[in-house]
């Protein structure tokens, strides 16, 4: 079993590209081959794959990619960010590609119940009001396909300022952490200055009271000297 820091990651890399390879011959091959109710299928199953795969999802392969990068040293991370920011971009290509492909797929209905009247479902209706009413439903699709597109920008950008904020936290934590060990490094400075200080002042007391007992040795010595010399010169 492969124990290094990138294993998980090479792994859901490798299983994100299994599901583009997998969403790329869908759209570009299938449903571009496919028409009604088969390529609804198909992009049903489109769907469910980019969902797998995207980074909004919290089990998706690109979040736990992310999640992933936390955990390497960052000697190496800046090199797997980029990979994952390769990946997103991959995935937002495929999201866009699905959903123009949906749009299309919703206009050639419409234009097909419009080029055949008979299937409205009032056979009375007027048929402007029903080309009116298709004309509204077809913008109404269009509002939403691009409400959803900015939703999902809203979305991944609320997740890339999360992430940029728990990079901030993270360096924080750091910081504090070089700032405690510097003030406990700082305390015992503390303490050995205090301690040397004590070594140095009773180094200072000890050299005082040898001068002392050497000052009065040199004074009974001299005291001596003059009592020896009173005496001889009695004598």
């Amino acid at each position: 079993m492969d124990n290094s820091p990138t294993a998980l990651f090479d792994s859901y890399e490798q299983d994100f590209k299994t599901i583009i390879d997998s969403i790329r011959e869908k759209l570009e091959v299938e449903a571009g081959a496919q028409k009604g109710e088969q390529r609804k299928a198909t992009l049903r199953r489109v769907e469910m794959e980019l969902d797998e795969a995207d980074e909004m999802v919290p089990a998706s392969f690109v979040s736990q990619m992310e999640v992933e990068i936390q955990g390497m040293p960052q000697s190496i991370k800046s090199k797997y960010q980029i990979r994952v920011k390769s990946s997103k971009g991959e995935l937002t290509k495929w999201k866009k590609q699905a959903k123009d492909l949906h749009l299309a797929n919703s206009r050639s209905e419409l234009l097909s119940s419009r080029s055949n009247p008979i299937a409205s479902d009032d056979p009375y209706a007027d048929s402007d009001d029903v080309n009116s009413q298709r004309a509204r439903l077809l913008q109404g699709t269009q509002s939403l396909a691009d409400s959803t597109r900015r939703l999902e920008d809203s979305q991944r950008i609320a997740i890339e300022t999360e992430g940029v904020g728990a990079d901030i936290l993270r360096t924080l934590r750091q910081q504090r952490g070089t700032i405690e060990h510097a003030v406990e490094q700082l305390g015992q400075a503390d303490t050995s200055i205090d301690r040397a200080s004590g070594t140095l002042k009773g180094m200072v007391r000890r050299m005082y009271q040898q001068k002392y007992v050497t000052v009065g040795i040199i004074v009974v010595l001299i005291l001596l000297i003059l009592i020896i010399l009173y005496e001889k010169l009695i004598a």
